[in-house]
């Protein structure tokens, strides 16, 4: 397979932040500040065709500490507090 260009700048237009992965894919992301000094982050990581392997929203406290982690695709499962088994 090709790799997608448009969706790749639909992906760079929308999350404007990006890491490349070993595997040719990108994570993509952007952080949306919440109350208290809170944060969430949004990710998507995407193989080397744009085609979307994962996303998810990691919630950051007041000290930038990742508590929470909502994954959203492939599947949902809800919210998961860090620390928990």
């Amino acid at each position: 397979m090709a790799l997608d260009v448009g969706k790749r700048q639909r992906n760079e237009r929308t999350f404007r932040s990006w890491d490349e992965l070993p595997d040719g894919g990108r994570r993509y992301f952007y952080e949306v500040p919440g109350r208290l000094s809170w944060k969430a982050r949004y990710v998507k990581e995407v193989d080397a065709e744009e085609n979307i392997k994962r996303f998810y929203q990691e919630i950051y406290n007041e000290r930038n500490e990742l508590v929470e982690i909502h994954e959203k695709y492939p599947m949902d499962t809800g919210h998961r507090k860090i620390g928990e088994g």
